[in-house]
């Protein structure tokens, strides 16, 4: 098997052909979840231990923000119910990327040892197939832990929730996990030269959800603006979040950078695609 172009996402044709490609994508993905549904409700009992494993081990990152402040006043000139709003909203939306795409941080280990063709040799979108790969319903314990800090800072913090405030905050958190999924899909392309490159991905995704928990004004202005220009992850929750609580961003930045969020994703995605695409192109079976 020389080149899986049938792999491929399309990104350029007419728009008909694009849009059934989408479909087909996502009733690929569709199907997978629900098989590895019933394999995973099958036992019922496993599913609910290992998913309050789960709530109960990402629970540890936000008691140890709570221990921090059991000393401290504000962390960074932010108080808990502050900080409890950027790690909620970064724990949400790393949560759903987690559970939509979490899988593709193991595509290096298919490229490796060859059993990447089999998702090749079976006529649907392969990126859906890897995505729903062994389809984890216990990262819903990272999502609930997330929604429950979330819903205790915004009872708590000072900010008046008006319709577009609430509004941006409910698009901060879809906008951030689309831009999660995008740097898992990208981790993933990156995989296809790499051989094997899990870590380097980690780094990015489970790294910086842990960065995006904590104040930018705790960090230096060259990682700041890493995160903002390179990859673009301050969009996630640092801007819209900031501009909710009425706080300057460390950047000079005009003040309608605070709503690109969705935007950015949308660009996130689409560059994503394009890694993707090129990253099946450039296979070659270990039998090449």
């Amino acid at each position: 098997m020389a080149e899986a172009g049938t792999g491929a996402v399309p990104l350029a044709g007419p728009p008909a052909a694009r849009q059934g490609t989408v479909w087909r994508g996502l009733a690929t993905y569709g199907l997978v979840v629900r098989m590895w549904m019933r394999s995973t409700m099958a036992y019922r009992t496993s599913f609910v231990l290992t998913t309050l494993g789960n709530l109960a081990a990402t629970a540890l990152d936000f008691v140890t923000i709570t221990l921090m402040f059991s000393h401290i006043d504000a962390l960074g000139g932010f108080s808990l119910p502050e900080v409890a709003l950027l790690y909620g909203t970064t724990s949400v939306s790393f949560g759903l990327a987690d559970l939509l795409a979490g899988s593709l941080d193991t595509l290096g280990g298919r490229v490796r040892d060859g059993t990447f063709d089999t998702l090749l040799l079976r006529p649907a979108p392969v990126l859906a197939q890897a995505a729903a790969d062994r389809f984890a319903l216990r990262r819903f314990g990272r999502i609930i832990q997330g929604l429950a800090v979330l819903g205790w800072a915004v009872s708590r913090v000072d900010v008046r929730w008006t319709v577009p405030a609430a509004a941006l905050l409910a698009l901060t958190v879809l906008s951030g996990a689309a831009i999660f999924c995008a740097v898992f899909v990208a981790g993933a392309a990156f995989q296809f030269w790499a051989g094997d490159a899990a870590e380097i991905q980690n780094s990015v995704t489970y790294g910086g959800n842990t960065l995006l928990q904590y104040p930018p004004g705790l960090f230096a202005r060259d990682l700041v603006r890493g995160v903002t220009f390179v990859v673009p992850l301050a969009f996630v929750n640092w801007l819209p979040v900031l501009h909710v609580l009425g706080r300057p961003y460390p950047l000079d930045l005009p003040p309608w950078a605070d709503f690109l969020g969705a935007p950015v994703a949308v660009a996130c995605c689409l560059l994503a695609g394009l890694a993707w695409r090129a990253g099946i192109r450039s296979y070659r079976s270990t039998g090449s």
